[in-house]
């Protein structure tokens, strides 16, 4: 059995994100996103692991779901930490992901963080004035059976490999702790491709999340796993850590271009540019005279030493993926209307009540199923996204990337039917 896996979201306690991420509306959007396992988020802050707590009761080993309900979603121990700390000269920022094999563990970890004077009610996300190399210690001295994934990797401010305060290879961030990384969370603005551009990231395993903080981006980005029982937290660990092909089948990704930080530039100006301007330009924008934000793909370009026809010889190494956009969105483009418009929330609804889940719907029916119960434009929609015919204006400096579908002229063509 396929089951599809989200390993990094928040709660409603995370700074700007929605009040409506309790337990139980996460659980029952991801029954209608198709998600099987998700993660708790937020262990640390003290409200939010009382929710969990109450709502929550054991499922299979390690794994956790809705208390007294015949909802199928299992919740996964999981958080996200902000550590921001001074490493030699400059001021170090990085985001970690980490999974414990139960709410108990996660409970002990967080005294230890109490224990440093860590201010946990904050927020969702702690931040916390601590190297990278002591949370893996610390994470580890709690079980040696939880797991530190660097979270969103390039994104420039937060990340392990950012532009503004990250590293540029794993072993500087992480020391003799880096044994210990078997995963690397690619962020909505890098796929798998480029990724495989770097050698140094070839034995980790990439793993594709939403980062959600609100119930409709849930899932946005996922992972593809089988296996032939319901796994438990055990299972889905022992597959990270040895890349079993097998069993991971494939990530579900955001079209990168669309990332916030894909392509370097300063929003305040609008101005959007691709590395080589950059560097042409001295990094510094051509109107207002300051620094430039340096996004993702630049980051790649510095760090990666493969090619176009490198990858294509060896990408049967690593995990495949493929590229979705949200059914929602894709509904709205072709309504010409807004994602929260009725006409577009009925449809959606519609499509996931007669016609499977949202991924089901997205990488699996057949189009003819699809027209069925939407329209012969959506299903076309949907088909053009599997094959990746999109039109993207990129994302830069914080500001979300323009994906399209259709051209205006075939959307008036066709609205005029």
């Amino acid at each position: 059995m396929r089951y599809i896996i989200d390993f990094h979201i928040h709660s409603r306690y995370s700074r700007a994100c929605s009040k409506n991420l309790t337990v139980e509306s996460i659980a029952k959007w991801c029954e209608k996103k198709g998600i099987d396992i998700i993660s708790t988020a937020d262990f640390t802050h003290p409200l939010w692991i009382k929710e969990l707590e109450n709502n929550l009761e054991p499922a299979e080993d390690g794994l956790y779901k809705l208390r007294n309900s015949k909802i199928k979603t299992r919740f996964m121990v999981a958080t996200e930490l902000s550590c921001i700390y001074k490493r030699g000269d400059k001021t170090r920022r990085v985001h970690l992901c980490i999974l414990m094999p139960s709410l108990k563990s996660a409970k002990v970890f967080t005294q230890k963080l109490i224990n440093k004077k860590c201010n946990i009610s904050s927020d969702g996300r702690p931040i916390l004035g601590i190297d990278s190399q002591e949370i893996v210690k610390m994470v580890l001295e709690t079980s040696q059976d939880a797991m530190v994934i660097p979270a969103h990797i390039w994104t420039p401010w937060f990340s392990v490999f950012g532009s503004q305060s990250g590293f540029d290879t794993l072993e500087d961030c992480f020391g003799e702790y880096t044994k210990y990384i078997y995963a690397l969370e690619t962020g909505l603005s890098s796929d798998p491709l480029m990724n495989w551009r770097l050698p140094q990231l070839d034995k980790y395993l990439l793993l594709s999340n939403s980062d959600a903080h609100s119930l409709e981006k849930l899932g946005r980005e996922a992972n593809v796993f089988e296996f032939q029982k319901k796994p438990s937290y055990f299972d889905i660990i022992e597959v990270i850590k040895t890349k079993d092909k097998k069993r991971f089948l494939y990530t579900i990704e955001f079209f990168p271009e669309e990332g916030k930080y894909y392509q370097d530039g300063h929003r305040d100006c609008n101005i959007s540019l691709k590395p080589k301007e950059t560097k042409q330009k001295k990094y510094i924008c051509p109107k207002c005279n300051r620094k430039v934000t340096v996004g993702v793909l630049h980051r790649v370009d510095n760090l990666g030493s493969r090619n176009e026809k490198e990858i294509i010889k060896i990408k049967n190494n690593f995990i495949p993926y493929k590229s979705i956009i949200p059914l929602i969105e894709i509904i709205s483009e072709c309504f010409s209307v807004g994602v929260k418009s009725k006409k577009v929330l009925l449809t959606y609804e519609k499509l996931i009540n007669e016609c499977g889940s949202e991924f089901d719907i997205l990488l699996n029916r057949s189009l003819k199923e699809i027209k069925k119960y939407s329209n012969n434009l959506i299903a076309e929609a949907i088909d053009r996204v599997r094959k990746g015919k999109v039109i993207i204006s990129p994302g830069y400096d914080g500001e979300f990337g323009v994906i399209k579908i259709f051209n205006d002229k075939e959307l008036k063509k066709y609205n005029k039917k």
